[in-house]
């Protein structure tokens, strides 16, 4: 992943947060429960963590970053992707979503664990 693409990524996620976080505030409140809505914002602020990382990661010129860049954007699209399913999913009763994404939140937050190790033990041998 290049430099470029680790910033867009970023930006992307970030920009989207914001956007998410304000339909989830202004829009979602009034028909989700209060569990599903701080589920949702849950993905809303990994989200917004990692977008911001990613854009530090954009300047960043050490080989472990494109890794770490890689990790992070796949971990926060199935973490937090599949937190806004499932929170979603509360009130559009589809029985199918849970058993689908339930799994996927799991893998996502160990992809972005994985990515953090990855950058401490990158800056540790740099």
């Amino acid at each position: 992943m290049t430099h470029k693409q680790r910033s867009i990524w970023g930006a992307i996620f970030c920009g989207t947060a914001v956007i998410l976080g304000a339909f989830g505030a202004h829009l979602l409140e009034n028909y989700l429960t209060v569990d599903a809505l701080q589920s949702y914002e849950v993905g809303v602020r990994y989200q917004f963590f990692h977008g911001l990382a990613l854009l530090f990661l954009g300047v960043d010129k050490h080989a472990f970053a494109k890794r770490t860049a890689l990790l992070f954007v796949v971990g926060t699209l199935l973490f937090s992707g599949s937190i806004y399913g499932l929170s979603l999913n509360t009130n559009l009763s589809v029985a199918l979503l849970p058993k689908l994404l339930g799994p996927v939140t799991p893998i996502g937050g160990l992809l972005l664990i994985l990515g953090w190790i990855n950058l401490v033990i990158g800056y540790v041998r740099s």
